[in-house]
């Protein structure tokens, strides 16, 4: 997912930049507001934004100018919310650029559109539905992690489509190809993202469940 150092054109870095923007400024007072209203969360928080830097460090490479890997994204989403993910999710990138030379500065705001405000938002939505369907917990999840993967690697293909639209079949067929091409790496990778958040989500209604009852992840009565 991770677009690399220079590969969009200028515009597109401005213009993905300007519209990351807004949802990060609005995540970082949720941050704040859920900071004080739930401070005995901040371990948590850091949990969650430790593991989408890992599992979004373990890149190999895919479609040129950009690798596949698990985003991470969707255990904080479904924690704290997409807002409050965005931030972490930008941090995580930040990060990466410039400790794992992973992405880039001036593809931030691509990679922060695709990873950290179409992941959250979309496992975030994913989650909740579930939940309103009575799923059980461990399967919305599941699905909240996988598909929130797999969304983020469609806006990748979107944002690259964009910049490089096939000479022939133009934008559309740029991003079908682009998709198809993620695919043969990101499903897999998806589906083990969502077995791996199950795992760790059955770990913290085990040993953080106050926490997840606080944040409202779990209603008082539910059992783990």
């Amino acid at each position: 997912m991770h677009i690399m150092e220079g590969y969009l054109p200028v515009a597109h870095c401005i213009a993905w930049g300007a519209a990351s923007a807004p949802f990060v400024a609005l995540g970082i007072r949720r941050v704040q507001r859920t900071m004080k209203s739930h401070p005995q969360t901040k371990l948590l928080l850091g949990a969650a934004g430790a593991y989408a830097f890992v599992l979004s460090a373990l890149k190999m490479p895919s479609v040129t100018g950009s690798c596949s890997h698990p985003t991470g994204i969707g255990l904080g989403a479904v924690l704290f919310g997409p807002l409050t993910m965005t931030v972490l999710g930008t941090i995580v990138l930040i990060f990466q650029a410039i400790l794992l030379a992973h992405g880039g500065l001036t593809t931030l705001g691509a990679n922060v559109f695709s990873m950290a405000i179409v992941g959250s938002f979309v496992a975030y939505g994913i989650y909740k539905l579930g939940r309103r369907l009575n799923m059980p917990l461990w399967l919305s999840v599941f699905l909240a992690a996988s598909i929130s993967d797999l969304a983020t690697y469609a806006t990748t293909a979107v944002q690259l489509a964009w910049a490089f639209p096939d000479p022939t079949s133009g934008f559309l067929g740029a991003a079908t190809k682009f998709m198809v091409i993620y695919a043969v790496t990101q499903v897999p990778l998806a589906i083990s993202e969502g077995l791996l958040t199950v795992l760790v989500m059955n770990m913290l209604t085990s040993y953080s469940r106050s926490e997840l009852v606080e944040l409202t992840v779990l209603p008082q009565e539910v059992k783990s």
